[in-house]
C-alpha cells in the first residue's frame, strides 16, 4: 500500500477496506460486504425507534402539499 493511503475498518466485517477512489466499494472492503450491508438495510434491519408511538389513525403528513 502507497503513503497516504487511508485505510479504514470496513463497517460490516471490520476488516480492512481502503478509503480511497480506488476502491469502488468504500467504505466496504469488498463487494460481497457492500451487498449484506444493501440487503440489511432494504429489510429494515437499520430502524431508528419512534420517540412517541405512532397512531395508525392520524393523517399522514409526510407527503408534500405544494402543488409546484
Amino acid at each position: 500500500m502507497s503513503a497516504g493511503v487511508r485505510q479504514i475498518s470496513c463497517p460490516r466485517c471490520k476488516g480492512p477496506a481502503v478509503f480511497a477512489s480506488s476502491n469502488r466499494w468504500r467504505p466496504f472492503c469488498s463487494e460481497r460486504c457492500a451487498s449484506i450491508d444493501l440487503g440489511a438495510g432494504a429489510s429494515e434491519a437499520y430502524r431508528v425507534p419512534a420517540s412517541q408511538p405512532v397512531d395508525p389513525t392520524a393523517p399522514d403528513h409526510t407527503a408534500s402539499t405544494d402543488p409546484g
